[in-house]
């Protein structure tokens, strides 16, 4: 699909070998490696045990050294790099979302768990933290800032495992955290699994593009069209436009129910199970225990952030359903039309139509994904100084899968690759986000192993007769999800524990949510955004600033939205007494009810949010308060001269957050790329929020 839509930009020349991009390394003594992918279930396993087994030999070198004779190097470091597993968790994780066998992601998603369980059982080695121990006892001079953080760090971590308890506790909270892993596992194997389509006809689609019902797969008989409701593109092209309100309340419906059959049960056990680990290990609940290595420390902190934007927001909110009530009024003559959880998207598009003259779906003309992409990668390698090649693969998982180099532009250095996924398919992961392959860490052997990541998208697929074409908000999705790649690609961190993108989780979206804001920048967009049909047409400047201004005028929606996922997830993962009922399905409809809309009968979101199975857990609430970083970020480009296009800022932007990751306090990061303190000002004023 990629290929076929990208014709002269994907082939234009031979494409360079990845031996040829590999050949650059030599002087920077470094490596940059495409993984070697398993392509059958038995590999998948055999590869997965083999890496566990070279791990755990590292480790036996470790525990039988002679402890007088110990170094930082032969302590510390060896197990940060044995526990890396050279990238086969990260790759395995890819793998599992993407292949096109079922076979080959289920061997994938059990090898996830033994490897999980496995590096459970490492922060329960005795005779390892001994030597660790031993070895801190002595109180290493020299070291630098970022191993001084390793060590502090990987001792913190057996704190949090339980070592200052009875062995008899710590053993259960070992046994506990490998249920948790299965769990978690089989939870997002659900999801992930997890189909639901609709048949409606044309008329029962009315409002909905003539584009999309003439995509592959929605056409399926004679005046019958299929709806994957699975598929996030899909169900909401039909939530944002279809005017009929009865098909809109059966996809919302279907959508609230997902995996709920398989899950339901699942989510009670996880939740209770994280409530008695943190029990176990002596904290007050499993947020306070997730949050204390973030930014905000515990989850009192991060529920009363969470309550204040609530509340902040209210005006806001209130104001912006009036508006989409009053028009619903009007279209169903209804004077008291109230707006229920399947009409926000449609309405709030309407009111964007009438009030802006905005038709976010005309607006795709400007956006193919071609040009989007071309774009982007244009405007990336200026700002960060990179240049960017694309490589013959040595093996794709899928038709359309390409592989990306990425070099320093100045002095020729590999600084990594990336791969591109970009459309749905039967099995794939279904919705957007970077996975990384290969963290950046520096080997024993003193060579630098440079990263390798992948983005993974579903945007709309080509059609025969036309390009595949991306709305504003999709734009704004891959400029997001290519910034995390760069983050992991830029990382200049030694150990893999600090490498790229492993930050506090309530940081780690902040560089990529500041660059949303480029898609809203027309000096950015008229580089690349043209209607397809003639190119000498761009999007007009007062089209944008009303797009500005509605994208202002839709914070309050879109945000108690997000608030909503925050603080239900606060909720569940709070204090929980000893053998309290868990229902999690009550207690987050509850929440998500009171601070968005009333959920639709007997429905459990919960069941299909795959966000509190695979890591963000107590951490949703990272969403708002790196947004409230990034929106301080931003100022620093709006504030230079060349604005969002500034290669100097750019350049800083590489230098103080990319290439750092963790490798020093992540607070130091953020002033040094800001050249002052934190503030709050600028993201409460993009809310409308007048700051006190």
């Amino acid at each position: 699909l990629l290929l076929a839509a990208l014709p002269g930009f994907l082939c234009a020349a031979p494409l360079k070998t990845v031996a040829e991009f590999q050949a650059q390394t030599a002087p920077f003594h470094s490596a940059v490696t495409p993984p070697p992918f398993e392509r059958t279930a038995a590999e998948v396993t055999a590869h997965a045990a083999a890496a566990i087994a070279e791990a755990d030999a590292a480790i036996d070198v470790i525990v039988h050294q002679d402890v007088s004779k110990a170094t930082f190097e032969s302590t510390f470091v060896a197990l940060d790099y044995a526990t890396s597993l050279k990238g086969v968790g990260g790759r395995l994780n890819l793998i599992s979302e993407t292949s096109t066998s079922a076979d080959v992601r289920a061997a994938a998603k059990k090898a996830l768990v033994d490897i999980g369980q496995w590096g459970i059982g490492i922060d329960y080695r005795a005779d390892l933290y001994g030597v660790l121990k031993t070895f801190a006892a002595t109180k290493p001079t020299g070291l630098s800032v970022e191993d001084q953080r390793l060590m502090e760090f990987s001792l913190l971590d057996y704190h949090r495992a339980g070592y200052d308890l009875p062995p008899e506790v710590r053993d259960r909270v070992e046994a506990e955290r490998k249920q948790l892993t299965t769990l978690q596992t089989q939870i997002s194997t659900n999801i992930n699994e997890a189909r639901a389509s609709l048949v409606f006809t044309k008329a029962e689609l009315a409002g909905v593009p003539d584009s999309f019902l003439a995509q592959p797969g929605i056409k399926t008989g004679n005046d019958a069209y299929t709806v994957q409701v699975n598929v996030t593109p899909q169900r909401q092209m039909v939530e944002v436009n279809c005017s009929v309100a009865e098909t809109r309340r059966k996809v919302v419906d279907v959508e609230y129910h997902m995996a709920q059959d398989k899950n339901a049960a699942l989510f009670d056990q996880l939740v209770a199970l994280r409530a008695q680990v943190a029990r176990d290990l002596g904290y007050g609940s499993w947020d306070d225990y997730r949050i204390e290595p973030k930014m905000a420390k515990n989850g009192a902190t991060a529920t009363a952030f969470i309550g204040d934007l609530i509340k902040g927001i209210q005006p806001k909110f209130d104001g912006e359903l009036a508006e989409m009530a009053a028009v619903k009024a009007k279209d169903t003559g209804d004077p008291a039309a109230k707006i229920d959880i399947y009409d926000w998207r449609y309405y709030q598009d309407q009111v964007v139509k009438q009030k802006y003259t905005i038709d976010s779906e005309a607006l795709r003309v400007y956006f193919p994904f071609e040009h989007v992409l071309r774009g982007m990668f244009d405007i990336y390698q200026s700002i960060f100084g990179l240049k960017f090649e694309q490589l013959e693969p040595p093996y794709v998982w899928a038709d359309g899968v390409t592989l990306w180099g990425v070099s320093d532009a100045r002095t020729g250095e590999p600084m990594g690759m990336f791969y591109l996924d970009m459309f749905p398919r039967e099995g794939k992961y279904n919705h957007f986000a970077e996975f990384p392959i290969q963290q950046g860490e520096l080997r024993p052997d003193g060579i630098y192993q440079r990263p390798v990541v992948c983005l993974i998208c579903n945007f709309p697929p080509p059609s025969k007769d036309t390009p595949s074409l991306m709305d504003l908000h999709e734009v704004t999705t891959i400029f997001h999800e290519f910034g995390h790649g760069m983050h992991a690609i830029l990382t200049r961190a030694k150990r893999s524990r600090f490498s790229g993108t492993s930050v506090p989780r309530d940081f780690v979206e902040a560089p990529s949510q500041m660059l949303e804001n480029w898609t809203y920048d027309k000096a950015v967009l008229d580089t690349f955004a043209a209607d397809y049909r003639d190119p000498s047409k761009k999007i007009p400047a007062e089209t944008l600033e009303r797009l500005k201004v509605v994208r202002l005028a839709t914070q309050g929606v879109f945000y108690r939205r997000q608030l909503s996922f925050a603080m239900f997830d606060l909720k569940i993962h709070g204090p929980r007494a000893a053998g309290a009922k868990v229902d999690t399905q009550a207690e987050s409809n509850a929440v998500l009810s009171d601070v968005f809309f009333p959920v639709p009968e007997g429905s459990d979101f919960l069941a299909y949010f795959n966000h509190l199975a695979t890591g963000y857990d107590s951490g949703y609430y990272g969403y708002s308060w790196a947004d409230s970083i990034a929106a301080d970020m931003d100022t620093v480009f709006l504030n230079s001269p060349g604005g969002h296009l500034d290669k100097t800022a750019g350049m800083r932007m590489r230098d103080e957050i990319y290439s750092q990751g963790d490798s020093r306090d992540i607070g130091e990061s953020i002033e040094a790329f800001l050249g002052r303190p934190r503030s709050m000002k600028p993201f409460l004023t993009r809310l409308g929020i007048t700051p006190q």
